[in-house]
């Protein structure tokens, strides 16, 4: 895999249309890509677009700088390198599984020519010089090197261009038009794989000079000039820079990680990323003066696996756009100032405070480049006093990152310390925070008539009683009446008087939890309390069929004839589901004795129609009545008796 950008010159010439087109970006940002097997990246400054190879499914994925899709270039078997001309004009694509390189309009985002280079030839790496399009074809050691003669009336394509060289795998290709004449082969497929500089002004390559450093190259990229490359190599825990014309070391640029992919701003700034298997920074960036420390970032905390993952400079080389993830998701990171050094704050306060007392919030702000001692903090507190926040001033770092500083809370509550850092010319501004559970007074607050129980219908005054507070005298009384068809309602919302006392009259038709709540002030803590209430139901019962009435015995009864079967009909208020209790009952030995007791469902209107048939004895003085009971059917009224209703039997 290998990670470029414009070449140097066009670049610098794509710089100003850059700035023009480029909206800019307020941060650093990640943003999920349809890619699952990333196999190279090119940045089109002239387009403000990313190409990414995407040789899972077969397509090139286009987005715009801050990782949005544009398109799918889809039908391209196992596409592998993506090489941009000098303009900016044409992408060409190495088709691996199709045998063909295919050049792309970066305008329109059409094919306009392909170029098959045989069969089973598979080319999978490319590279621009001079008019040729180069590429790297085969497998293992049936690799070889290739070209495209762009400049010819009718685009040819010769094989067999190694020089004598025989590549393990397909050569990774290099060339910049600021070093005209030179082409980059680097055998990375083997430990004794050799990088090749290739003399290509005769229009025939022929090498020019060969050397072993250690094989295996994850990726490599060509220094402004031309004249140099970094190479990104297995196990050596850093990246090398060589000179081209003798293969002489440079520059080593060191990492805690194997390095998997590298490339180069048109300042010369390095950015790598690394393997990262501790998961301690994926993303290097190298100052170009060696004694400076490296800036380390940690986009991702999955691993970095070779061949899966990209790193790229923006054309004008004021961000660095990085692929991190897995498969299943790839993230399009975006690095806004690559070359400061990302700061890290932090701030610790404690879990809980006691209101007005002293408190202490320490913390430390650390940087690859160590901040001296000095370096300006602003800090803010926000609390329920202060909602938008209040500015505590300005603190300092001490020795070794750290600060500290005191505060007294004068509000209760979560209060939170919010400490910033505004970044300099060598480091990313940060902010961090840290709340704090302050205490807070219990008010007192009650609410009246718990446990009473009230006839249907019944208006209720309920009284809720708020104690001292600070500021805040609201109080809001709830009903939450039985039944999951009426919901829980705000019935009064108020300041409390001078008394501290809040009043609501309801109407109550069932069970009834109120609930009185507080919401608290910056001295005093939230409360709540409840009350809950009962409700009777309306109840009646008429006796049918009785020749006539009279007072006797205390009581009106009924009179039947023997005959005659008593028709009971109830009249209750009517809820869903709802049954009432048949209860009769003899007078028998001087006591009312139960002869029978049944549960029977009300109809929707709340009426039971129920006829006591047998053959009673004359004489006999008998009631009966219907009754709700809580549970029966239902439970949101509370269980209601019905009257007696009197009545016995004659001849």
């Amino acid at each position: 895999m290998r990670l470029r950008t414009l070449a140097a010159a066009a670049a610098l010439a794509a710089l100003f249309s850059s700035v023009v087109l480029a909206a800019p970006a307020s941060a650093d940002s990640s943003t999920s890509i349809p890619v699952r097997g990333a196999a190279d990246t090119v940045v089109d400054g002239v387009h403000q677009r990313v190409f990414i190879s995407d040789s899972y499914d077969n397509q090139i994925v286009v987005t715009d700088l801050t990782g949005k899709l544009v398109t799918k270039l889809t039908g391209l078997s196992q596409v592998r390198d993506l090489e941009l001309s000098p303009d900016s004009g044409t992408l060409y694509a190495a088709v691996y599984g199709a045998d063909k390189i295919v050049a792309i309009d970066t305008a329109q985002l059409t094919q306009t020519a392909e170029y098959p280079t045989g069969d089973k030839t598979m080319p999978s790496r490319l590279a621009y010089a001079d008019g040729t399009l180069w590429f790297g074809y085969g497998d293992q050691w049936d690799s070889g090197l290739g070209e495209v003669d762009l400049t010819a009336e009718s685009p040819t394509v010769t094989l067999d261009l190694a020089a004598g060289h025989d590549f393990a795998s397909p050569p990774m290709l290099y060339a910049d038009p600021d070093n005209p004449g030179t082409l980059l082969a680097l055998d990375g497929g083997i430990s004794s794989g050799p990088i090749v500089v290739y003399d290509i002004s005769s229009g025939t390559p022929v090498i020019r000079v060969s050397a072993e450093k250690g094989g295996f190259y994850h990726d490599a990229a060509l220094t402004p000039d031309g004249q140099n490359v970094v190479v990104a190599g297995p196990g050596t825990r850093a990246l090398t820079e060589y000179r081209l014309s003798d293969l002489s070391e440079v520059r080593t640029f060191p990492t805690v990680s194997e390095p998997e992919t590298v490339s180069v701003a048109p300042d010369g700034t390095v950015a790598a990323t690394v393997l990262d298997t501790d998961d301690v920074g994926d993303t290097y960036v190298f100052s170009t003066d060696p004694a400076r420390p490296t800036s380390v970032r940690n986009l991702s905390h999955a691993w970095m696996p070779w061949g899966g993952h990209s790193t790229s400079w923006s054309a004008d080389g004021s961000r660095l756009f990085v692929l991190t993830g897995s498969s299943d998701d790839m993230q399009f990171q975006t690095v806004d100032e690559p070359r400061k050094y990302a700061s890290t704050l932090t701030v610790d306060a404690p879990s809980t405070a006691t209101r007005a007392k002293s408190l202490t919030v320490k913390g430390k702000l650390t940087a690859d480049l160590a901040l001296p001692a000095g370096t300006p903090l602003q800090v803010t507190r926000t609390d329920l006093e202060s909602p938008n926040g209040k500015s505590l001033g300005t603190k300092y770092l001490g020795s070794g990152g750290a600060y500290s500083f005191t505060d007294t809370p004068p509000a209760g509550g979560k209060v939170t310390y919010t400490v910033k850092y505004a970044g300099d010319t060598a480091h990313t501004a940060a902010t961090a925070s840290d709340s704090v559970s302050v205490s807070r007074a219990t008010p007192t607050l009650a609410l009246n008539n718990n446990g009473k129980v009230y006839d249907y219908a019944k208006s209720v005054t309920f009284t809720a009683h708020l104690g001292t507070t600070y500021k805040n005298r609201t109080v809001e009384i709830w009903a939450n009446p039985y039944g999951a068809d009426k919901p829980d309602t705000l019935v009064k919302s108020g300041t409390v008087n001078s008394s501290g006392n809040l009043s609501v009259t309801l109407t109550l038709t069932r069970k009834t939890k109120l609930t009185a709540k507080f919401a608290g002030d910056a001295r005093y803590a939230p409360r709540t309390t409840t009350s809950t209430v009962g409700a009777r139901v309306q109840v009646s019962t008429a006796l049918g069929g009785s020749y006539k009435t009279k007072y006797a015995w205390n009581h009106t009864y009924s009179y039947f004839h023997q005959s005659k079967d008593p028709v009971v009909t109830t009249t209750m208020t009517p809820y869903p589901g709802r049954k009432q209790l048949l209860q009769v009952q003899i007078y028998s030995g001087g006591i009312w004795q139960t002869t029978a007791k049944q549960y029977f469902t009300l109809g929707s209107t709340g009426k039971s129609v129920v006829t006591l048939t047998g053959t009673p004895p004359t004489g006999y003085r008998f009631r009966v009545r219907d009754s709700y009971i809580s549970g029966s059917g239902d439970s949101v009224n509370t269980t209601t008796y019905g009257a007696w209703k009197y009545f016995t039997f004659t001849s």
